[in-house]
């Protein structure tokens, strides 16, 4: 049982893995101008300066290189490029480091066990350890000595760019195992994620750098007031019965709606069960999410009228299921109501926003605050137009350890989002976390993973080719707001690592800070 056990152990240190998710990561930039919005690092997407740590095998590599130095054998290793930025080696060990390997794997064994008529640490003779722990162990434990041997000089030549926890052994050990020998050349392949190089695609880099930002209209702080003015009046409103009339824009209606899809020869097909409902209440001024046409064919329905009518859903719908599709719908009307509005006089402004007296300040201060909304929301977009044009100006060869840790970092700090939300029960979550919900999210994602890291990269070059700093009263303080942040929702957090990720979200907004400046932005309404 004890060998099992030290076999385990051996073999997880060579096949380094990882858990499905390390601390959650933002999803967002933070705002250049106020850092301290992002203090949830479960709401901001960085790369761990853990990822960028090299792999510790200079000194390994070392020893082995003067032993070969003295007289003895050394390795021979083939390097080859692959894609998403990988190196592959070729390893050949020579049969005298495979004796040196097991002669020492048989030392520790004879030291470890306590064999029947020798004293501890007592030498065992060969022959009486094999038949004691059993060749097959000794022969794998020895497979497992060569690579721990060898594998420092094998990757020696990227020790300076190569990722931490990205090594491959591309091997399969049983068939290492298999073809063992003492007396041939012991063959291996290993691959080892490195550092990408960020290509820029202009000689300009990113100086001289334009961005255009579209501004929706709901963003402008102007009609943002109107609207908001307008929806805190109807809320005091009473809804009365349409005795004698059809629908029309203004109104409340509550319908029941059935959907089928239309097959190519005009015949009814299958039921759309996201698009049905029952008793669903429909305010015809908000009414942004429907699908275009929807309402347009209600307009004039009475109570007790059902209407049925096609509607084809557009190709950016948001449900991919539903993209392009032709469906029927068949709509019942149920109720209609109009809004009696309270007039707008001083006597409604306490009931419309408490603590004004009249509407004029009701009307300053609504604007206020959707002024606020507005200069937040344009940062926002500012950042999100500087930081997707970077991504346009570079080719980046992301590595597949890098996208898998990226990932996973997303899709946890996804899930700690539901959790604090209390969306998501305990067996809600445990199937979440799952390795096939993990690797579903990560295939649908990946274009947007890309991206980010790519972001993220172009952010490092930058900060450091502009010797851009930040304070260390910033770091200590937005560290212990993201501890809190943790501590609120009882989410275990790792300080390490905390403190790395706020390093990243400080770098991204002092660059972000910096472009701003020196960059070229237009603002176009939508």
């Amino acid at each position: 049982m004890e060998l099992a056990t030290a076999a385990v152990v051996s073999t997880a240190s060579i096949h380094p893995g990882r858990s499905h998710f390390s601390t959650p990561r933002a999803a967002s930039w933070p705002s250049s101008s106020s850092p301290s919005s992002s203090r949830s690092l479960s709401t901001s997407a960085s790369i761990s300066r853990s990822q960028r740590r090299r792999l510790p095998v200079a000194s390994a590599a070392v020893e082995l290189r003067e032993a070969a130095a003295g007289g003895g054998d050394s390795v021979r290793v083939i390097e080859t490029p692959q894609p998403n930025s990988s190196v592959k080696f070729s390893v050949e060990v020579p049969p005298s480091i495979c004796q040196e390997c097991y002669q020492t794997t048989l030392l520790e064994y004879s030291k470890r066990f306590k064999v029947p008529g020798f004293r501890p640490g007592k030498i065992v003779p060969e022959n009486v350890l094999l038949n004691y722990v059993g060749p097959q162990h000794v022969r794998a434990a020895t497979v497992e000595a060569i690579l721990r041997h060898t594998l420092p000089q094998a990757l020696s030549s990227v020790e300076e760019r190569a990722l931490e926890d990205s090594v491959r052994i591309l091997t399969k050990f049983d068939d290492m195992n298999e073809a063992f020998s003492l007396d041939h050349v012991f063959r291996y392949d290993v691959a080892v994620d490195v550092v990408p190089e960020v290509r820029w695609l202009s000689e300009d880099k990113y100086k001289n750098l334009k961005v255009v930002i579209e501004i929706d209209e709901i963003v402008d702080a102007e009609k943002a007031a109107e609207l908001e003015l307008k929806r805190r009046r109807k809320s005091l409103g009473l809804l009365r019965i349409v005795p004698d009339r059809g629908l029309q824009v203004g109104d409340l209606v509550v319908l029941d709606i059935l959907a089928e899809t239309i097959t190519t020869d005009g015949s009814k097909g299958e039921k759309i069960p996201s698009a049905e409902s029952t008793g669903f209440h429909l305010d015809t001024e908000e009414n942004t999410n429907l699908v275009p046409g929807f309402l347009g064919s209600l307009i004039g329905i009475r109570p007790g009228e059902t209407r049925t009518f096609p509607i084809q859903f557009p190709e950016s719908f948001e449900q991919e299921t539903l993209q392009g599709v032709r469906a029927q719908f068949t709509v019942v009307c149920k109720e209609l109501f109009f809004r009696e509005l309270p007039e707008l006089d001083d006597l409604l402004a306490a009931k419309l926003l408490p603590g004004c007296n009249t509407i004029d300040e009701v009307k300053e201060r609504i604007l206020e605050r959707c002024k606020e909304v507005e200069k937040t929301a344009i940062e926002q977009a500012t950042d999100n137009a500087i930081l997707d044009q970077l991504g346009k100006l570079v080719d980046v060869d992301v590595p597949r350890s890098l996208f898998q840790e990226q990932g996973q970092q997303l899709y946890g700090a996804k899930l700690l989002q539901l959790q604090a939300e209390r969306k998501l029960d305990k067996d809600q979550l445990a199937s979440l976390s799952s390795e096939k919900s993990v690797q579903e999210y990560l295939k649908g994602e990946r274009e947007n993973i890309t991206r980010i890291i790519k972001q993220m990269l172009v952010v490092g070059e930058i900060f450091k080719a502009e010797n851009l700093q930040y304070s260390t009263d910033q770091l200590v303080k937005e560290v212990e707001n993201s501890i809190e942040e943790f501590k609120r929702y009882n989410q275990d957090y790792d300080e390490g690592n905390i403190k790395q990720q706020v390093q990243d979200v400080l770098e991204a907004a002092k660059v972000l800070e910096w472009l701003k400046e020196n960059c070229t932005i237009e603002y176009i309404k939508k």
